[in-house]
């Protein structure tokens, strides 16, 4: 019976990408303004739908959405803003490594190594509330107090604080 049922949520979600990747791809062309990008946004939104976590028991149980572009399009659009910071962090990366003196440059090795380590800290962070995240951007990158993030956020230096332990405490668990 559970080859059965995991064969139903198989076909599902076969039948889900042959039916909506085409489509998804060229809203994504649309939005984008590149087939590149939108092909590499479409395959990742199949991917992360099939490596979800909270997904695997619905698929394995003939799992269906009820509403699957409205969902893709969910999916695909947090991937475009996680395409989007990553860019915008690579240039203000790159936008600081043009103002530096070109003695102290780091090597090209180094350079990528501090951009693979931007990247990951993005991706530990991806998933938090806007506010949680610029708070413990502004304490860390920026040298802020918690009054001073406080003031700039409009919120309590409690609810700094206690932003700053939600962004650490979610670092901690995903670091490896």
């Amino acid at each position: 019976m559970a080859s059965q049922d995991s064969t139903f949520g198989q076909q599902a979600i076969n039948t889900l990408y042959t039916t909506h990747h085409g489509w998804l791809q060229a809203w994504l062309r649309r939005k984008l303004g590149d087939a590149a990008d939108a092909a590499d946004v479409a395959q990742d939104t199949f991917m992360r739908i099939l490596t979800a976590p909270e997904h695997i028991a619905e698929k394995q149980a003939g799992w269906e959405l009820q509403e699957p572009r409205a969902y893709l399009t969910v999916v695909a659009k947090r991937l475009v803003a996680n395409l989007y910071r990553r860019r915008a962090l690579e240039q203000a990366y790159l936008d600081s490594l043009a103002l530096m003196p070109e003695l102290s440059a780091p090597s090209p090795e180094h350079q990528f190594v501090i951009l693979e380590t931007l990247q990951q800290i993005d991706m530990l962070l991806d998933g938090l509330p806007t506010k949680v995240r610029a708070a413990f951007l502004m304490a860390q990158l920026d040298g802020m107090t918690y009054a001073q993030i406080a003031m700039q956020l409009e919120i309590s230096e409690r609810t700094v604080k206690r932003y700053m332990v939600e962004a650490m405490a979610r670092c901690i668990m995903l670091l490896p």
